[in-house]
């Protein structure tokens, strides 16, 4: 049974659901910012996915990416799967702009997460749901 790693819980909100992954946003109004979390048992790397399972993975990693490019105009679309803290496989998929705050390395320590008003990221939840609903996957 899947169950969601507790610091993944703690940082996110839940978007919803595609075939494989289900679609968070991280509490950082600093970057939109998703991440894909397979939901598959004991997967630490992409390369532990089965084949179909990564075919759709990269198809989703594809879909979060546009969603982001429709909603953020962004400069550039980071996509990591680092997994050094949370071992959980999880994609972080990021609209990063030329004038954010940790422009041109990499987010992470650069700041404290700055989290959503509720009603600013309810909005946001909402708009990235409708605009994943509307990129069509495999």
């Amino acid at each position: 049974m899947f169950e969601l790693h507790p610091t993944l819980a703690n940082d996110t909100v839940e978007i919803t659901q595609l075939n494989v992954c289900r679609v968070l946003l991280i509490r950082d109004k600093t970057y939109p910012w998703i991440v894909l979390v397979p939901e598959r048992e004991g997967l630490r790397d992409l390369d532990d996915l089965n084949e179909p399972d990564r075919i759709q993975v990269m198809a989703e990693i594809d879909q979060a990416s546009k969603a982001l490019k429709a909603l953020f105009t962004p400069y550039k679309i980071n996509v990591a799967a680092l997994g050094n803290v949370v071992e959980q496989l999880h994609i972080h998929v990021i609209a990063r702009f030329q004038n954010d705050a940790a422009w041109p390395g990499p987010i992470w320590g650069v700041a404290p997460l700055k989290d959503y008003a509720d009603t600013d990221r309810d909005q946001l939840v909402s708009r990235l749901k409708a605009e994943l609903n509307k990129i069509a996957v495999l």
